[in-house]
C-alpha cells in the first residue's frame, strides 16, 4: 500500500510541474467603460493653445499632480532665488516626520533665542515660549512665519543646519537637480536656489503624499495664543495666499516674497478630480503671480480630461506552481484613473492583465500576483497591482499524500 501511495504521489507532483505558467499571460485587451470627466469639446487643440497662453513672470510651469506631466513651462529651469516657497519643503521634511512617528501633532516644541530672532514674516514667538506642532505647521502654512520654521527645524535636528542638510538630501530624492537650500525659510541668502520645475517637483510630493496639508494651507484666518512669562495674547494669522479666496478651485498651497526673488508662489487647485501645480518665480509685483497662476490652472483645466473606472473589474485567477491549490482567488488593487493632458480620445483605453512569471506557493493573502497594465491608442499609460484575495499553501509530501490517497479511496 506504502508503494502505490509513493507512486501515486510522484504522479502528482509531476502533474504540479504542468501548473506553472509559462512567462507572462496577457488577458486580452478590452475595451473599458470608465467614465471621462471634463470631455467638453475644446475650442482649440492643446499645441494651438500652449502657443496662446502667456505669463508675465520670468519664471513658470504647469503640471498635472496625478501623473507629474508639465503641461506648460518658461525658463523652468532658471535657478532663482525661491523666497518663502522654500516653506514647501520645511513642511514636507515635518509631515515626514509625523509620518514616520518621531513627532505628534500635540508635542510642544519650545522657541529659542535664534528662532525668536528671525526676521521677515513671523508670528513673533518668543524666547521660551512654547507650541504645539500642529499650531507650527499653521504658523508656517498660513502666516509663513519664518521664527515657526526654525523652532520646527530645531525641534526636529537639533539645529538649523542639520535640518537644511536634510531639506538638500530629500531635495537630491525627489530629482531637484537644480536646488540648494542654505536655510528653512526662504530669507535671501547667496546661494539659496532653485526653481519653478524643482518647486512643482516638491509641492506635488507634498499634497500627494500628505493631502492633509490642504487642511492647513486653506485656513484663511486663525488665532494662536502666545503663553508667555507677560500672559496670553492672542496673535491672528491671515493667509497669504489670495486665491484662498479668489479662485474656486484653489487647495494651497505656498506664497514667498523677498527683494532677491520678487514674488513668488506655487499654487494648487482642483478641479473634476484634476488637480494642478502652477509655480510661478520672479513676478513683477504681488498681483500678478496671483494673475499668472490662475491664467495657468484656467489654461490646464480646459485641456485636461480624467478617465475613471467605476468599479473594479474582475482579473480571474492566478495560476500557482507547488499549491495546495491550483489557482489562487485574486483582485485589482484598485479602480484606475487617468489624467490626459493632449486631449487623447480616451473611449479608446483598454486594459491587459499581466501575472508575473511563476507565481510559487506559499501565496499570501495581498501578495502581489501580477498587474493590471492600461493602454491608450497603443501607449502604456498606467497600471494597477493584481494582489491575492486568499491565501494559497504550499505543497508537502504530507499534503499531497493526502490527496493521493483520498483520490484513491474514491
Amino acid at each position: 500500500m506504502k508503494k502505490i501511495i509513493a507512486v501515486i504521489v510522484g504522479i502528482l507532483v509531476g502533474i504540479q510541474s504542468i501548473w506553472i505558467f509559462p512567462g507572462e499571460k496577457c488577458v486580452c485587451a478590452e475595451e473599458l467603460p470608465g467614465s471621462q470627466e471634463n470631455q467638453q469639446e475644446q475650442e482649440a487643440e492643446p499645441e494651438e493653445m500652449s502657443k496662446s497662453v502667456e505669463v508675465a513672470a520670468p519664471s513658470a510651469i504647469l503640471m498635472e499632480a496625478s501623473n507629474g506631466q508639465v503641461i506648460y513651462e518658461k525658463s523652468a529651469d532658471q535657478k532663482l532665488a525661491p523666497a518663502s516657497v522654500t516653506k514647501v519643503m520645511t513642511l514636507l521634511l515635518i509631515f515626514d516626520a509625523l509620518e514616520e512617528g518621531k513627532i505628534r501633532l500635540e508635542d510642544s516644541v519650545t522657541v529659542s533665542e535664534y528662532a525668536a530672532s528671525m526676521g521677515g514674516s513671523q508670528v513673533f514667538l518668543e524666547p521660551g515660549e512654547t507650541q504645539t506642532v500642529d499650531t507650527m505647521i499653521k504658523c508656517i502654512a498660513v502666516a509663513s512665519a519664518n521664527d515657526a520654521c526654525v523652532a520646527m527645524a530645531e525641534h526636529l535636528c537639533g539645529s538649523e543646519e542639520a535640518f537644511v542638510s536634510q531639506m538638500n538630501q530629500r531635495a537630491k530624492e525627489l530629482g531637484m537637480k537644480n536646488t540648494s537650500f542654505l536655510n528653512c525659510n526662504g530669507l535671501d541668502a547667496d546661494g539659496h536656489k532653485t526653481t519653478a520645475k524643482d518647486i512643482a517637483l516638491m509641492s506635488r510630493e507634498l499634497i500627494t503624499k500628505y493631502p492633509k496639508i490642504h487642511e492647513y494651507s486653506m485656513i484663511w484666518m486663525e488665532n494662536i495664543t502666545h503663553v508667555t512669562e507677560k500672559g496670553e495674547t492672542e496673535f491672528g494669522l491671515a493667509n497669504t495666499n489670495k486665491l484662498v479666496r479668489q479662485y474656486e478651485y484653489t487647495t494651497g498651497l505656498k506664497t514667498g516674497s523677498t527683494g532677491q526673488a520678487k514674488f513668488c508662489i506655487s499654487a494648487t487647485a482642483e478641479k473634476d478630480g484634476v488637480e494642478l501645480i502652477a509655480v510661478i518665480m520672479a513676478a513683477p509685483d504681488p498681483k500678478q503671480r496671483f494673475r499668472d497662476a490662475t491664467t495657468l490652472l484656467n489654461y490646464g483645466f480646459g485641456i485636461c480630461r480624467r478617465y475613471q473606472e467605476e468599479k473594479v473589474r474582475p482579473v480571474g485567477e492566478a495560476k500557482v506552481i507547488r499549491g495546495v491549490k491550483k489557482t489562487a482567488k485574486a483582485k485589482q488593487k484598485e479602480p484606475f484613473a487617468y489624467v490626459d493632458t493632449k486631449g487623447l480620445d480616451l473611449t479608446g483605453m483598454k486594459r491587459k492583465v499581466v501575472w508575473n512569471k511563476k507565481i510559487q506557493a506559499p501565496i499570501r493573502k495581498g501578495q502581489v500576483l501580477g498587474m493590471s497594465v492600461y493602454y491608450l491608442n497603443g501607449e502604456k499609460v498606467g497600471n494597477v497591482e493584481i494582489v491575492a484575495t486568499e491565501a494559497v499553501g504550499e505543497i508537502t509530501y504530507k499534503t499531497a499524500a493526502k490527496e493521493a490517497a483520498r483520490s484513491f479511496l474514491l
